[in-house]
């Protein structure tokens, strides 16, 4: 077929009313009268977690000839997300998450005898951009006693960040290669060019922090106690939150799928990338930054000086622009195989061995620049006592209630006071490496009937993680937190980046899975999956934390917060007499995650996994801590001159299940619920 044109259009709208129930404890009168007035229980409620999303797609393809095609596809998603309020978290501090997602592709196919050439060009446009779903009010943060942490007031960091891609995409397919059996060989390559225009407003609604008594913040003498009378302190950013970068991804590989004989298969490949500014490479260390460190790094303090004065050379972070060198040797080999144990194939041992770069470090290399052009500044307020007699700490404010505001001119009055730091110093080392993984799996897998069942372990090392360290903070020689350096000139830390971070991960992975099929007049599917996993990190404290307080060499191989159980069955079935409807489900278990307790420190009484919150009972008793049940009913409608329709009834989190989290380790309360409540969600569908 040739000089054919086809079209294909799409619409779907997805329009969600969830619910949240904020419960803030509300203190026992007149125990604090500051607190009184803060009036608490007037933010406690049920308050709407609207969800709204439009998804548009459309495509042109055109059959040029036998031998070739071409299409054109545009998909555009546009999303807002009312959410992450809830608990002792108030709804004035729920975020709006829009997104904004355009994708265009123009495909050319070409195929002659045993090739297939794909070459495809791409536009994509993505924007993120959060933001205050109740704008312009303080946000204040309460750590009550026993308790914590109570929040009102917006969502303090709105951001803007908008990436757009075009990308040139070239893949070859050759079949005609037999040498020792079949081989299907692969080879592409792809170009992307990437322009950023990023805006991060982190913290710039006022934070204020409250207390009942501080013991001590760095700019004290001894315990204070506010009462909740004024906050201890403030953490505001102001200054340029803009930035605009560009960057290149440059990528190529070969694989050769050979099958030496019909029940042998290797996948054989290696692959290559390249990123021309994933490091900020051309960075300059500004003039000021450089005098904060030699003069703080190396002038004598009160106490701790050779502690704090060794950890940094700077010789290795300091650069003009052309020390940090770009990274050129992401090879990545990949083996695979799958052997079938019987000629019908009906049992398979399979596996496969790899290795990945990570290349998602550029957000972190532009905080480089934003936090010295947009700084956090930090003011600490004297205990309304010690202010009352005059006896205010070195670097501490007298309170005044005109600073509770979102008045960018008093705020910046106080920055202007000079008793606030708030410039960081980030330093990526000269000669950073790019993060890598080793991945491997080996499994076994067999048909019974038309059921397919499998097992399969799964490992993973990390290696060369990026992390943050203090500079000029460190412990006391007694292993106690902390002995630091006042930098002066308007900053307030040095964070220097080492690659000495490590994971472990291994995993048992087992499913069993019966594809949708009628017989007669009925049909049915189901599925299950098992997963259980142990991690391990070494010089950070958590799952995807690039920082490790004060150094990365202090925090040790330990298990980190991860769930070692989750239990995911699916099941689709047809409803009998019920014309034509149905109904279908999603279960999902989970065993949940010990909390730690303390600090992966010296000093810091540290307990990996040492609290352990409540489990609950569904089909086993008392083994979760996650539940979650979706039910779904669907009709489909007899197709109508090509076009289809069909209506759909979702009721999320069926049973209600309560999912804690956000725990206190020291009363055992849970701060907030992980998972929405039971919500109800009426669709439809109409294609053509």
């Amino acid at each position: 077929m040739k000089d054919r044109l086809f079209f294909f259009g799409s619409y779907e709208g997805n329009y969600q009313n969830r619910a949240q129930d904020v419960t803030i404890p509300v203190p026992i009168a007149g125990a604090f009268p500051a607190l009184d007035t803060v009036q608490f229980a007037k933010y406690n409620g049920n308050f709407p977690s609207r969800f709204r999303e439009t998804l548009l797609f459309g495509k042109l393809t055109y059959a040029i000839n036998d031998r070739s095609s071409a299409e054109l596809s545009i998909n555009n998603r546009h999303e807002t997300d009312v959410r992450d309020f809830g608990g002792n978290l108030s709804a004035q501090s729920a975020t709006n998450y829009k997104n904004d997602v355009t994708l265009g592709t123009l495909k050319h196919t070409y195929s002659t005898g045993p090739w297939l050439n794909e070459a495809a060009v791409t536009y994509t446009r993505f924007e993120r951009n959060p933001t205050a779903n109740t704008a312009d009010i303080v946000h204040r943060w309460y750590a009550l006693p026993g308790g914590c942490c109570i929040e009102i007031g917006s969502y303090p960091s709105p951001q803007d960040f908008t990436q757009k891609r075009i990308g040139l995409r070239d893949d070859v397919t050759y079949t005609g290669w037999h040498a020792g059996g079949d081989h299907v060989l692969k080879m592409g390559a792809t170009t992307d060019f990437l322009s950023y225009d990023i805006e991060k407003r982190n913290t710039e609604t006022p934070f204020f922090f409250f207390a009942d008594g501080v013991n001590c913040n760095p700019n004290c003498t001894g315990n204070e106690s506010y009462g909740y009378r004024v906050p201890y302190q403030l953490h505001w950013s102001t200054g340029n939150p803009f930035l605009k970068a560009n960057n290149a991804q440059v990528g190529a590989y070969i694989q050769d799928d050979w099958s030496p004989t019909p029940r042998l298969t290797f996948n054989l490949g290696i692959r290559w990338d390249f990123e021309t500014h994933m490091y900020n490479y051309d960075y300059v260390t500004p003039l000021d930054a450089r005098a904060a460190i030699d003069t703080s790094m190396r002038t004598p303090v009160t106490k701790g000086d050779s502690l704090v004065r060794q950890l940094l050379d700077t010789t290795a972070y300091f650069t003009n622009g052309t020390q940090r060198k770009k990274f050129y040797g992401a090879f990545q080999p990949r083996v695979g195989f799958s052997y079938a144990l019987d000629p019908q194939g009906k049992t398979t041992l399979f596996g496969g061995f790899g290795i990945f770069y990570d290349r998602s470090y550029f957000d972190l290399s532009v905080d480089e620049t934003l936090k010295l052009t947009h700084p956090e500044y930090t003011i600490f307020f004297a205990d309304p006592d010690s202010a009352a007699v005059g006896h205010i700490a070195p670097g501490q404010v007298a309170w005044s209630n005109n600073y509770l505001t979102t008045d960018t001119t008093v705020l910046k009055s106080l920055v202007a006071s000079g008793r606030a730091a708030g410039k960081e110093i980030w330093l990526i080392g000269n000669d950073v490496k790019v993060p890598h993984s080793t991945q491997w799996n080996v499994g076994l897998r067999r048909m019974f009937g038309n059921v397919l069942v499998s097992a399969a372990y799964v490992g993973a090392r990390g290696y060369d993680q990026l992390v943050f360290n203090w500079a000029n903070i460190t412990l006391d020689a007694n292993g106690n937190c902390c002995v630091g350096a006042n930098l002066g000139r308007g900053f307030s830390n040095v964070l220097f980046s080492t690659s000495s971070g490590r994971t472990w991960y291994d995993a048992l992975q087992v499913q069993v899975n019966r594809p949708y099929a009628r017989t007669e007049n009925f049909g049915w599917g189901a599925g299950l999956a098992l997963t259980y996993a142990t991690r391990s990190l070494e010089g950070v404290d958590n799952v995807d934390d690039h920082f490790a307080f004060t150094q990365a060499s202090l925090i040790g191989k330990h298990h980190p917060n991860d769930e070692k159980t989750r239990v995911v069955a699916n099941w689709t079935l047809d409803v009998p007499y019920a014309y034509g409807v149905q109904f279908s489900g999603l279960i999902t278990l989970g065993s949940g995650q010990l909390v730690d307790k303390g600090n992966n420190r010296p000093g810091g009484n540290y307990v990996p996994g040492g609290f352990s919150p409540p489990k609950y009972g569904f089909i086993i008793p008392g083994a979760w801590r996650y539940r979650s049940v979706d039910l779904r009913l669907r009709k489909d409608f007899p197709n109508i001159s090509g076009t289809s329709m069909a209506v759909t009834a979702d009721l999320f989190n069926s049973l209600n299940f309560k999912n804690y989290g956000c725990y206190n380790t020291g009363n055992g309360n849970p701060g907030c619920l992980v998972t929405d409540p039971r919500r109800l969600q009426i669709g439809a569908e109409y294609g053509f």
